[in-house]
This record gives C-alpha cells, structure tokens and sequence, in this order.
C-alpha cells in the first residue's frame, strides 16, 4: 500500500494534516486581515445601516487611509477571531479530506489516457471537500462579516460587542434562519470556489516532471490560480455578504428578500461592477491562500518519510 493511501486510514496521519493545514490557513488570515476587513466593507457599505451616503469608502486606499484613523489601528482585525476559528476547522478539513475525496472520484483513473476524466475528477474532489464542511462553520463566517462591517469606534457604539454578542443577538431576532441568511448561494460559491483552487491546483502539479523539485517561485505562480477562482465565484461572494446584512433587522428595513432579489437589485441600481466592489482587495488576499498552500506542501512534504529519507541522505 502506498503512503497516500496508507494516510486513508493512518488516525497520526490524517491528524498531522489537520494541524498542519488548519495552522498554516489561521496564520496566514491573520495576515491579510486588514486586506480581508477592507474588502468586507467596500462589499457591503451599500446596505450598510451604520454607513450613511456621504461616509461611505471611496476605494481600497481610502479604506485604509480613514480606518485607523476613525476606528483605530486595531480595527483592522476586528472580526479576525471569528475568522480565525471558522478558518481553522474549515481549511483543515479540507485539506484533510482532499485526498479522501481523491480516492472516490479519481480512483483507477490514468491521468495520462483519461486527462477529462482526471480533470473532472480534480474539480468534484475539490469542490465537495469545501462544501462538506460549510454548513458546520457558516454561522462564524456570518458573525465574522458582521463585526468586520461593524465601524464604530468604541464599544457602546458598535452594533455587536463580540462574536458571541453577536451569535446570540441574531438568534434572538431572526432565529437559526437568520446565521444563515447567504447559506444557499454560499454553497454555489463555495463549490466553484474549491473546484478550482483545489482541481486546478492538483491537476497542474500532478503534470510538472517533479512537483518536489519545482523552484519556489514556479510553484507560487502556479498558486495564481487561487486569485482566478476568487475572481470567478466573487459576484455569488458580493451576493451572500449581501444577503448576511440583512439579518438582525425588521422586515420592513430589509433591502433584499432573496438573493435574486439581491442580484436583480444590484445590477438595476448599481451596475454590473458592483458585483466586485473589493475585488482588487480580494486579489491581494487570494496572495495569503496561496502562501497557505506552498506552506502546507513543504511542511507536509519535510514531515512525510520519503522527506525524512531525503534529509538523512543529504547529511551523509
């Protein structure tokens, strides 16, 4: 049995690829989280209760210039806790399960004599391993967004003091409905989403002579494909955030009554490059998601046996 499949039911294994996996994704959002908070804003200042007109961002530069200096430097990663724990498990998973979705939809297949079936199975394998752990973490993506959004300055000005506060105060108000107000177009997102980071990604190394062997900077260029897989599923992206702000409120302040509504309604008022306000931010972000995965494959790689073989070569 090979190493990869022996990982299928190794507990030490699979275990070494969560930690791995979901530390290398809650660091690297941490990061970017000044990057992630800007983004958040520009997507959803429209729909805003806490942002009038006249105060609403200008653009990415504007964002960061007038944040520190109305919210303070910190603001920067407000929100960034709930992420942190949404991202961990989530990411983790993922990568965790990546393989075991591998097994299912790319076993027996000869990438060489099937190459689209070997490519459809990279997309699916990609794709349900986002997907099958989304509905468990999306009520810390919904309170992530809305403390991120949150722009007061002190506490008692702000609409939420805490993820928990904010948890519970949704609850209250619109019910278990109400943390997952986006859920369904999250899914579409978070599916096209994951086929192409994860499908592209593991399609494109599978067919480089030696991934191992590939300098750095080839292997970060070829991570670029994070940044097109965000740029494809961002308009779903604009739309959940969207829809998320509408929980918490009356019925009667509510700008959108679905996501179609929220789609028509975008595209009727504010035009089609609504759909990616942020989305050069999101770029600059999608740079962190690929640094999680060189990351994760070098770690994983020096911790796996044919890398501990490798070093004890090289010190003879």
């Amino acid at each position: 049995m090979s190493e990869k499949k022996g990982k299928l039911t190794d507990p030490v294994s699979f275990l070494k690829d969560f930690l791995i996996g979901g530390c290398s994704a809650a660091v690297a959002k941490t990061i970017v989280a000044p990057i992630e908070r800007v983004k958040l804003l520009l997507q959803v200042q429209h729909v805003s209760q806490q942002i009038s007109a006249e105060k609403q961002y200008k653009g990415m530069m504007d964002a960061f210039v007038r944040i520190p200096k109305e919210q303070g430097f910190l603001s920067f990663w407000r929100g960034n806790l709930a992420n942190v724990l949404r991202y961990f498990p989530t990411q983790a998973l993922n990568f965790a399960f990546k393989d075991k979705f591998k097994q299912i939809f790319l076993g027996g297949v000869d990438k060489d004599k099937q190459f689209g079936r070997y490519f459809l199975g990279n997309l699916a394998s990609g794709g349900a391993a986002g997907a099958s752990s989304l509905g468990f973490v999306y009520p810390l993506d919904y309170a992530r967004t809305r403390l991120a959004v949150d722009v007061g300055k002190k506490l008692a000005d702000r609409q939420y003091q805490g993820m928990t506060d904010c948890i519970v105060k949704t609850f209250r108000s619109d019910g278990i409905r109400g943390l997952y107000r986006g859920f369904n177009v999250s899914v579409q997102g978070i599916i096209l989403y994951r086929a192409c980071y994860f499908g592209l990604f593991d399609t494109s190394k599978d067919f480089l002579p030696n991934p191992k062997n590939t300098p750095f900077l080839i292997a970060f260029r070829r991570r670029t494909v994070t940044i097109l897989s965000g740029l494809a599923s961002y308009p779903l992206d604009t739309i959940r955030r969207r829809m998320m702000m509408q929980s918490n409120r009356k019925i009667e302040d509510r700008v959108y009554k679905n996501a179609w509504d929220c789609y028509v309604k975008i595209y009727q008022q504010e035009g089609l490059k609504a759909f990616y306000k942020g989305a050069f931010s999101n770029i600059l972000r999608g740079t962190g998601a690929a640094l999680v995965l060189v990351f994760y494959d070098k770690v994983q790689y020096y911790t796996s046996s044919e890398g501990k073989e490798e070093r004890k070569k090289a010190k003879k």
